[in-house]
């Protein structure tokens, strides 16, 4: 109520047709898809509201590039200390996007200051919400699920998850017929490099959380190295808090990047893409080396199975589970890669084509713009 009179004694002033609310703009796949969304739909109109520290701003000029107002409250949002300062937050901003004069959209982005203020904005206010994995969200998100009118998932395979567990808990299906699938997508290269006669060059790229099982990676890596010391390996991400970097100097460790030429570059003398993880939805790391022509070499975990058929685009790992299998199956496939060029050859043009025709970012920016009702630009 304290935020709600806020709100009313001192108006925003500004009319805005959609609010995003995103937990963060440092480095990461889901920020950067948050950052595309923004640059697909928003505009000098529209208002994003940051609810949580950011580790690093890396990504925050991606999201000033949508050409929307930005606003940073996790200060105030973000403070065990200070929750009451969330709550009045959630009585300003509510009251704010409930006396616009014209009704606008919301998108929340696995925001958990986004679900909160849900039961709280008017009925005839479309609110959109955006889930990538079947993770912690999918049980957060469940009380709210009567406030949301669309959501969207990036992943055919998690969206069977989902339907499947509101089954088990007796969620009615109307529910499930509100998921959209709109996949993610890539700007694809306007040129690509010839790779085929330089280094072979293996490459992971992410971050360091237990789901992605570096020591696998490192393992992979160093029999590499052992066995051929011509393959170079290469990390892009900072996996520096779970790798001790000076035990593998023969890794080329990039840390984070937010320069998209930089990271350009990295992916073009890639050969091969490799992920070991345990759990994903679909990793926009995939569809961006299948742009720049990279094997994807990988767990089948998410939609990648749908995406990777093994022998034609790459190869799929035949254990989720068995990371002995993982790490030799690893091993013994870049192997094969680099000595028989003229499959990698092959398979590279298969990715760059298969990308192409399914990963463009034109189809990403028209779904969500069909979605929010809004005309491309």
């Amino acid at each position: 109520m304290l935020g709600r009179l806020i709100a009313f004694l001192k108006p925003i002033g500004k009319e805005y047709s959609i609010w995003f609310f995103f937990p963060f703009y440092h480095i990461g796949g889901a920020e950067k898809v948050h950052a595309q969304v923004a640059q697909a739909v928003g505009g000098k109109d529209c208002i994003i509201f940051f609810t949580r520290r950011s580790h690093n701003d890396l990504f925050r000029p991606a999201f000033e590039q949508s050409g929307c107002e930005i606003k940073d409250i996790s200060s105030f949002t973000d403070n065990k200390w200070l929750y009451f300062l969330n709550l009045i937050y959630r009585g300003i901003i509510t009251g704010y996007i409930n006396r616009q004069k014209q009704s606008p959209v919301t998108i929340n982005g696995q925001c958990n200051f986004g679900y909160k203020i849900s039961p709280w904005i008017k009925k005839e206010i479309h609110q959109i919400e955006l889930i990538h994995s079947f993770n912690s969200f999918s049980y957060i998100r469940i009380p709210f699920l009567p406030f949301i009118t669309e959501t969207v998932m990036i992943s055919k395979n998690r969206i069977a998850d989902h339907i499947t567990f509101y089954q088990k808990i007796d969620i009615p299906a109307a529910f499930a017929e509100k998921i959209h699938y709109i996949p993610n997508a890539v700007r694809l290269p306007s040129i690509l490099t010839e790779k085929g006669s330089k280094p072979f060059t293996v490459l992971y790229v992410g971050r360091g959380g237990a789901e992605k099982r570096l020591h696998l990676i490192m393992t992979i890596a160093s029999q590499l190295h052992s066995l051929d010391p011509d393959i170079q390996f290469e990390i892009l991400g900072d996996v520096s808090e779970v790798v001790k970097q000076d035990n593998y100097p023969f890794i080329h460790f990039h840390g984070n990047q937010s320069n998209e030429k930089k990271i350009a570059s990295i992916y073009a003398r890639a050969h091969v893409l490799v992920l070991t993880s345990s759990t994903e939805g679909f990793p926009l790391v995939v569809i961006e080396a299948m742009a720049q022509g990279s094997a994807i070499i990988a767990t089948a975990v998410g939609d990648i199975p749908l995406h990777v058929h093994g022998g034609e685009n790459g190869f799929l790992f035949s254990s989720v589970i068995d990371e002995a299998t993982i790490t030799e199956e690893g091993v013994k496939q870049i192997r094969f890669l680099k000595e028989n060029r003229q499959k990698w050859e092959a398979i590279s043009k298969t990715n760059i084509s298969y990308a192409s025709h399914n990963f463009g970012i034109e189809k990403f920016n028209a779904s969500w713009n069909q979605l929010t009702k809004r005309n491309q630009s």
